[in-house]
């Protein structure tokens, strides 16, 4: 997509701005979905979730073909916003119901594995893709859509566990609300969920790597699809190298460490003139990002109870949209008006800023106790 869209418009900010509009509904939408995540069968709204992707995916393969308005393509990624404010607590609050608790931490580095192999390879084949397509992105959509296709088979294999919120329970403003409630409780979650909001808000370059791509490295598509990857390589190996180490002592202290190796090696990519000093720098963040991940992850499956993950999770995957998504936006924004390399090096230092306040703000966090000797907290009350 960013490939396709800096193609057309030659405008930094049109990438930022594809951030943006997948954020929307996901702000708009979370406490609804998280409350769907606990009042249904989480595996039949997941399932609906990725057939609403494939189906956007390909609308998007159409638009492609027929060279349709830049505002139709934006008006589709609002309905992808849509799919994924439903999907990500649904499939988010699964992994508590499939492994007991003792295994959170590994089961989600198994997970992130899976998901950074995918990431990984992804956009490697989908910049081959587009440039065996003579540069256009007709093929690679057509990848997506068949991946999501994928998923809902995977799916359907799982079993289907029962609402953990009764169906019949009259339904209160207070319980879309429960989830927010919960996480402004808890302050060890608060700040690990805070670290990465800034954090990958402030230090994400993902959408400025046409750029760098196209007029700093002078990569072309498949040097492109090559540093979309390298973040990803490096998770996975963190990931599966996760898997064989002994839990983390201090988890929290960790957390802190690798978010600043992230905000330093975003600087480093910034600065880089190098095609491939530059992948081993993105390899080198996707390495620290995963502990993250995996940590923050695993925090919250330990501590939320069953009956609230649903919503919990959503909240999480709100700050994830907005760091994610809503940093995207202040990627394309901050480069249109610094460039892209001020945009990158700027947002490194931030990085670290961030990480100094969260150590400062929430000293409880540098002393969380291994992760799998946490269980879950009490529900509160309304």
């Amino acid at each position: 997509m960013g490939f396709q869209l800096y193609e057309r418009t030659r405008s930094p900010l049109a990438l930022g701005l594809v951030g943006l509009v997948e954020l929307i509904p996901v702000l708009l939408l979370a406490l609804p979905a998280g409350s769907a995540a606990d009042r249904f069968p989480r595996r039949s709204i997941a399932m609906l979730a990725h057939g609403l992707l494939a189906a956007c995916a390909l609308a998007l393969l159409v638009l492609t073909l027929l060279e349709g308005p830049v505002a139709a393509y934006y008006a589709v990624l609002f309905v992808v916003g849509v799919a994924v404010a439903f999907r990500s607590p649904a499939v988010g609050a699964m992994l508590p119901q499939l492994v007991p608790a003792e295994d959170f931490a590994n089961a989600n580095a198994l997970v992130s594995s899976s998901q950074e192999l995918a990431s990984m390879a992804g956009p490697a084949l989908a910049g081959l893709l587009i440039a065996l397509n003579g540069g256009s992105s007709t093929w690679a959509f057509g990848m997506v859509a068949a991946s999501h296709l994928l998923f809902v088979g995977v799916l359907i294999s799982l079993p289907s566990f029962p609402a953990v919120m009764a169906k019949n329970r009259a339904r209160k403003l207070s319980d879309y609300f429960a989830g927010l409630r919960f996480v402004l409780r808890v302050k060890v979650f608060l700040a690990a969920i805070t670290l990465d909001l800034f954090a990958v808000l402030l230090g994400g370059a993902v959408a400025l790597l046409p750029i760098f791509a196209k007029d700093i490295l002078h990569a072309g598509p498949t040097g492109l699809g090559w540093l979309r990857a390298a973040p990803a390589i490096g998770a996975l190996a963190m990931a599966l190298l996760q898997t064989r180490l002994s839990a983390w002592q201090r988890p929290g202290r960790v957390l802190l460490i690798t978010v600043a190796g992230f905000g330093l090696a975003t600087i480093g990519f910034g600065l880089s003139q190098s095609l491939w000093l530059s992948f081993v720098l993105l390899l080198i963040t996707g390495i620290f990002d995963n502990v993250s991940v995996v940590i923050r992850a695993t925090l919250e499956q330990a501590l939320t109870p069953d009956v609230m993950r649903g919503r919990v999770s959503a909240i999480h995957y709100v700050f994830i949209g907005l760091s994610n998504e809503l940093g995207s936006f202040e990627s394309g924004l901050t480069a249109d008006l610094f460039g892209p390399v001020g945009s990158v090096v700027g947002g490194g230092l931030g990085t670290i800023a961030v990480v100094l306040f969260v150590a400062l703000k929430w000293p409880q966090l540098r002393s969380v106790a291994p992760l799998h000797t946490l269980r879950p907290l009490p529900v509160p009350a309304d």
